[in-house]
């Protein structure tokens, strides 16, 4: 039998509780009633912004790198995450052409200035607080869970016997794979999870894939906001 959560050790925890919390909080969203999906957006950032600030300077392998490979390795993954959009490589589109679920239409698509008609001010403010909740809170926190804990565990459950720097390829493909199938755009999720997993490896700590992936984030952020591209949030 597994052990409970809290009974995993300090290094498991401190990457696995705050992503759990994280990602339960995303899973609500829009199930608590009309516009919930944007209340809850905000207390998970908020929260989210909390536990960053307690995990990050616990972990020494979470330095930010902004180098330049990371910078241009962002701005490549956005590209192709916008360059592989179809119906087919995004993960709604695909269970609606399977029968298992409804098509998406403009109601519930995320979009606060369709949401908050009349109240522009709201639309731009939950815009602002999804930019910077995707470009500050979501990078460190699924990069520690899926590239620091998930990859080592699936190769030894001791995570901090594990280099960051190990190439496994069982765990690579595995990682990158339920990074993917996480995301809508499923195809260019599993690809990201590859290049970010790359990044971890080439030099042994997270620093560059949770830059790489602040800059992806930032950029489609503002290529939603500029395009009217709500279906990629």
């Amino acid at each position: 039998m597994g052990k409970p959560l809290f009974n995993l050790s300090y290094a498991t925890r401190i990457r696995v509780i705050p992503f759990v919390i994280f990602a339960g909080l995303t899973m609500l969203q829009g199930k608590l009633g009309a516009g919930s999906e944007y209340w809850l957006y905000l207390v998970k950032t908020l929260i989210g912004a909390c536990c960053v600030v307690y995990i990050w300077p616990r972990l020494q392998e979470c330095k930010l790198t902004f180098t330049p490979t990371a910078v241009a390795t962002g701005v490549l993954v956005f590209v192709i995450w916008v360059g592989l959009d179809s119906d087919w490589t995004r993960m709604p589109e695909v269970f609606n052409k399977l029968g298992l679920s409804k098509a998406y239409t403009p109601d519930t698509v995320w979009n606060p200035f369709a949401f908050f008609e009349g109240a522009s001010w709201l639309g731009w403010a939950f815009t602002i607080v999804r930019v910077l909740g995707s470009t500050i809170v979501v990078p460190p926190l699924e990069e520690v869970f899926y590239r620091s804990f998930l990859y080592r565990f699936f190769i030894h459950a001791e995570i901090e016997n594990v280099p960051l720097g190990r190439f496994h390829l069982g765990a690579f493909l595995f990682v990158s794979l339920v990074f993917g199938l996480a995301h809508r755009e499923w195809v260019a999720g599993i690809i990201c999870g590859m290049v970010y997993q790359w990044l971890v490896i080439r030099r042994g700590h997270l620093g560059e894939a949770v830059a790489a992936h602040a800059v992806t984030n930032f950029c489609l952020g503002l290529w939603v906001v500029w395009q009217g591209a709500w279906r990629f949030w």
